[in-house]
């Protein structure tokens, strides 16, 4: 159970809040459209949707009873819509990354994860890639054929690693955010963290922010972070605390901020400029 005071000082209480979407038995036609809007916003990683590019074939299926949600899940991510947003214009690590977070709600673990799917689709094609996910045991465990995947990524559930949570801050960037219009989004967030077995760092208090506000933000945006650098008390001078401004591009928001806390600064403001 994760504590709603840290979910709001992390930026990730929406999630935290989110019941999971169910579809059960004598549904209405209501919660048929619920379902099927929260299979698209999480399939298509928040992605805007014209009315269309939807699936009606595999809808009416569903509203009919013909398929279950796993089965429209499978019909998302199988479909072109799904190829052309994220198979085409990423990298092969960025898109398992996203199969990751879109089918089974978290992130890669480790290497070998990476380096299953990456030989699975050498040798079998797409199709096998995306049914690993959707036919394999943890999907079935957590989501079965009634419920919409979620992010998981920000509660404790079982078999989930602790580096999970800290590697899911770089998959969602706010709630509000599209997997597309991420910074540098057609580059893998996780590559040099899975590689190395790493967790990635994750800034609470002033820097929630940059979790759930700026870096959901424009990506041509430049920001200005004020700065209170920690004083240096030596035996012979001691140098005062100091505030600083930095001018800084979105793309190098995450690299300034760790920079800064390796120095032992402290981020009191971040604005755009």
């Amino acid at each position: 159970m994760t504590s709603l005071t840290a979910a709001q000082r992390l930026g990730f209480e929406p999630f935290v809040n989110m019941a999971p979407v169910e579809l059960r038995g004598n549904w209405t036609e209501e919660q048929a459209e619920v379902a099927i809007r929260a299979a698209y916003r999480q399939v298509l990683g928040n992605d805007h949707l014209m009315s269309c590019e939807r699936l009606l074939s595999a809808e009416s299926l569903l509203r009919n009873g013909a398929i279950s949600v796993k089965d429209f899940i499978r019909a998302i991510a199988l479909s072109e819509l799904y190829r052309n947003k994220f198979f085409h214009s990423n990298p092969q690590n960025r898109f398992i990354e996203l199969n990751y977070k879109h089918l089974l709600g978290r992130v890669p673990y480790d290497q070998s994860e990476i380096a299953y799917h990456s030989d699975l689709y050498h040798q079998e094609g797409y199709e096998a890639e995306i049914n690993s996910y959707i036919d394999s045991l943890e999907y079935q465990e957590n989501f079965g054929d009634r419920i919409v995947p979620y992010c998981r990524g920000f509660s404790s559930q079982r078999n989930q690693k602790t580096v999970g949570f800290s590697r899911t801050f770089q998959l969602y960037r706010g709630y509000a955010n599209s997997d597309r219009a991420q910074g540098n989004s057609h580059q893998g967030k996780l590559i040099q963290e899975v590689a190395r077995n790493s967790a990635s760092p994750v800034y609470i208090g002033e820097t929630a922010e940059v979790l759930c506000g700026v870096s959901g933000g424009n990506r041509d945006q430049v920001y200005r972070l004020r700065v209170v650098q920690k004083g240096v008390i030596g035996t012979k001078t001691q140098l005062r605390r100091s505030c600083r401004e930095y001018l800084v591009p979105y793309e190098q928001l995450s690299n300034k901020l760790q920079q800064i806390n390796r120095q032992g600064g402290k981020v009191i403001n971040i604005t755009p400029a």
